[in-house]
């Protein structure tokens, strides 16, 4: 990681790159969940899953056999991740060349981090219960969870909105903080590209069972070293949060072994153990009941005391994240890696 970081400090227009992440980092935590921004500045996931969607339409029919799709979704993840990887390349000699070729890698990477945006879901879950009731809070947790809302108790809706919370520090801070740092652009939309293909074709569900078996892989072997930074993140957060164990989190990592989600359960099982709940586990989708294993031991009954901790968790999580980046790139330069 530290090689890395090497490579990208050099000066981009006489900005750091090292720099040019804490901009991007303040930036998306002010403004990064703004409506209008999304509308005028996508995210890269954002455009990667828009157009995994179409060729999911066209090329991931029922009709096809099993071989067929499993060939086609293999093509496709491949050319979209090989896609990513190549434009990161040709954006990050093209900044370099460029004198102020600082401004648009900086907007690339403020739009790539994802801090803001699950701290406001978690918040706006909260006040939806607290004011409206449950039907609110499904309404309100439904951007942090691909999980049908509808059937939810409180409670779920509780978990659900401190799973996709864990998620999104892992995905969305951990994984492009990660990634930029060991492989700069590339990495950054490579990561991109894997996370907006498994947002819409990464599931394990029949659909997307043979289309999205490459994607699943590529998440699973891309995400094992950005997800235990941020399980270490977690862990460290809660030696500092009121009512949070990080010993807790630690002993329920136990029960991530072998989870369907792979390296995702690490997160998430570890705010599971410091917050004494238990999530994921089984629950109903439509007509059917997926059966999935519990991430943690403790109460499966979550209250909004819970969310709340699980809200100073992310936050402290992410501070750490942040600093550890940030001395791991001092430490580079000092060392002049």
């Amino acid at each position: 990681m530290l090689r890395g970081f090497g490579m990208l400090l050099p000066y981009l227009g006489g900005v750091d790159a090292l720099l040019l992440l804490v901009i991007a980092i303040v930036l998306d935590a002010c403004v990064g969940d703004s409506p209008w921004l999304a509308r005028l500045l996508p995210t890269p996931a954002t455009l990667v899953a828009r157009l995994t969607a179409r060729l999911d339409r066209r090329l991931n029919r029922i009709d096809r056999s099993d071989a067929a799709r499993r060939a086609r979704g293999a093509l496709v993840s491949l050319c979209l991740l090989l896609g990513a990887l190549s434009l990161g390349l040709v954006l990050a000699f093209a900044f370099r060349e460029v004198r102020w070729g600082a401004v648009p890698e900086l907007l690339l990477l403020a739009r790539a981090l994802s801090i803001r945006s699950a701290w406001t879901g978690m918040g706006q879950t909260l006040k939806a219960l607290e004011s409206g009731g449950v039907e609110a809070g499904r309404e309100a947790v439904s951007p942090l969870t691909d999980r049908q809302t509808w059937s939810l108790d409180i409670h779920g809706v509780l978990r659900a909105a401190i799973e996709g919370g864990m998620l999104r520090l892992a995905c969305g801070l951990a994984a492009p903080l990660f990634w930029y740092a060991v492989l700069g652009l590339p990495g950054l939309l490579g990561w991109a590209a894997i996370d907006g293909m498994a947002q819409v074709i990464g599931h394990d569900v029949p659909r997307f069972r043979q289309f999205g078996g490459v994607v699943r892989q590529l998440r699973r072997l891309a995400g094992w070293p950005p997800m235990l930074l941020a399980t270490l993140a977690l862990l460290l957060a809660a030696l500092f949060v009121p009512g949070s164990k990080a010993l807790g989190g630690w002993r329920e990592l136990a029960t991530a072994r072998r989870h369907p989600w792979g390296p995702l359960a690490l997160p998430v099982a570890a705010a599971a153990g410091a917050l004494d709940l238990a999530m994921a586990g089984p629950r109903r989708e439509g007509e059917q009941v997926v059966k999935e294993p519990w991430l943690g031991r403790g109460r499966a009954r979550a209250t909004s005391r819970d969310l709340r901790a699980a809200m100073a968790l992310y936050g402290v999580a992410g501070l750490l994240l942040v600093g550890l980046t940030v001395s791991a790139g001092l430490i580079a330069a000092g060392l002049g890696l």
